[in-house]
């Protein structure tokens, strides 16, 4: 049998309890759902309001553990809008389509005033020939004229709606019996729709925990300490992932796990621990009263391999590029689409975020970045060409590439966070905008004091 697949597209800005329940109905009838956040849209200047990334995540938290529901977040990492008849061409291979609308939509059908019709691209067309799943909520009735050739229509008992949450929020009302408890958590944790910038930094207590616990499976020590946290662990429904092991452990732990949107607790196991905490404060008093959480941003990359094949991929830490042969590189930096570093000739080139800046940047002997710096660095690897240039900064907008001048005669190999990605022509990067971590730290050994003391260090008298 044909796969049915419901493609439920819209701002969800912020996605209510009203899109939950749409989203719990369709999978009762459909094989797969795909919800489909909007980048931004020049007819809809609140998907401007705030940064996608907060958007992403509350989709994600919004439709969490409904099996055959898939949040896509094509449109708000590459900051595009893409119209239903791109939609329906992006996954004609995955079954038979039907686009989800709300009913005010369809009205005037019958005279072909609809607003499908008289506003979207090709709408005329795509009103014949495409599959409507008409959404109709508690007090709407449908005229059966006004209905699309070829529709299904679904009642739904549900009211809100997201302007209804953003005022409410805006205005300080209550507004938690309009959306999932876990949203609720998430929007209050970063003070989001209030009219103000959104917390990079927030106190946190965990409750109860119900963990997802990722250990190194190397490390007999972490292992024999992830033991004493079993009673606590539920992989079901965690409201906590706790780590332990070295900070490749929590840079493995939050490549796996960065969607589900949940604070990442490090207990260090391993040597130097920069993103995790000190096992002596935690061991025997878990949970913490109260932790800090730090949101922190991941890079995404694409990378163009020799071979003309092209791959796309996140960082937490850091990326860069490094000679593979006995000859320096010479490496062409681009920022914004401006070349400045022409002939860049050095062993490599590295991009870091201010959580990486403590690991290899440092290293290469750039100074690392405060926690809640919005910036990330740009680091040159013994550097022959320009004199005297180490490194730069850059703002959290930069978007940047690297591309190897001489491929034949100065192959480059590139990484991302430590993991070779084979010989590369060229790597464009950019803080992503949808991806994010939440590291949680004891008050008194965040990431913010752990960067003071290596900018500080205490000198003897």
């Amino acid at each position: 049998m044909t796969r049915k697949v419901a493609i439920f597209g819209g701002s969800f800005n912020p996605p209510g309890l009203h899109h939950r329940h749409i989203a719990e109905a369709l999978s009762k009838l459909f094989d797969e759902i795909l919800v489909v956040p909007c980048g931004p849209r020049p007819d809809k200047l609140t998907t401007h309001d705030l940064e996608p990334v907060f958007r992403a995540a509350l989709c994600d938290i919004a439709f969490r553990e409904l099996g055959n529901v898939q949040v896509e977040l094509f449109d708000l990492e590459q900051a595009t809008f893409t119209r239903t008849h791109e939609l329906e061409a992006r996954y004609a291979d995955r079954g038979e389509l039907w686009h989800v609308v709300g009913a005010d939509l369809t009205e005037g059908g019958a005279t072909g005033s609809s607003f499908i019709q008289r506003h979207w691209h090709e709408g005329a067309t795509l009103w014949r020939s495409l599959n409507f799943l008409v959404i109709a909520r508690r007090g709407y009735t449908c005229a059966t004229d006004d209905l699309p050739p070829r529709h299904q229509v679904m009642h739904i008992d549900a009211g809100g709606s997201s302007t209804e949450i953003r005022e409410r929020l805006f205005h300080r009302k209550p507004y938690h019996h309009l959306v999932t408890p876990q949203v609720a958590a998430f929007t209050d944790r970063y003070g989001l729709f209030r009219g103000r910038l959104p917390n990079m930094a927030t106190r946190f207590t965990l409750g109860e925990p119900r963990l997802l616990i990722e250990s190194d499976p190397r490390n007999p020590k972490a292992v024999a300490w992830a033991e004493r946290f079993e009673h606590f662990r539920d992989e079901e429904n965690p409201n906590c992932i706790l780590v332990i092991g070295g900070d490749g452990s929590m840079l493995r732990a939050i490549r796996s796990h960065w969607r589900l949107r949940l604070p990442f607790f490090g207990i260090n196991a391993g040597h130097l621990g920069f993103l995790l905490n000190n096992a002596a404060d935690v061991l025997d008093d878990f949970p913490p009263s109260e932790m800090i959480l730090r949101r922190t941003p991941l890079i995404y990359v694409e990378i163009e391999h020799q071979d003309g094949s092209k791959t796309k991929a996140l960082a937490f830490n850091d990326v860069w590029v490094e000679r593979s042969s006995g000859q320096s590189a010479w490496i062409e930096v681009t920022i914004n689409g401006e070349k400045r570093l022409p002939r860049l000739v050095s062993d490599g080139a590295l991009l870091s975020t201010a959580s990486g800046s403590t690991a290899y940047a440092q290293a290469m002997g750039a100074t690392p970045l405060l926690a809640d710096t919005p910036a990330w660095l740009l680091v040159g690897s013994n550097v022959m060409s320009p004199r005297n240039w180490k490194s730069a900064l850059l703002s959290y907008d930069a978007q940047i590439q690297f591309v190897n001048l001489h491929p034949e005669k100065r192959p480059l190999r590139a990484f991302i966070d430590g993991i070779s990605q084979g010989e590369v022509v060229s790597m464009k990067a950019r803080i992503s905008r949808i991806a994010a971590a939440e590291l949680a730290f004891l008050p008194d050994h965040d990431m913010a004091e752990k960067i003071a003391q290596i900018q500080y260090p205490k000198g003897e008298i």
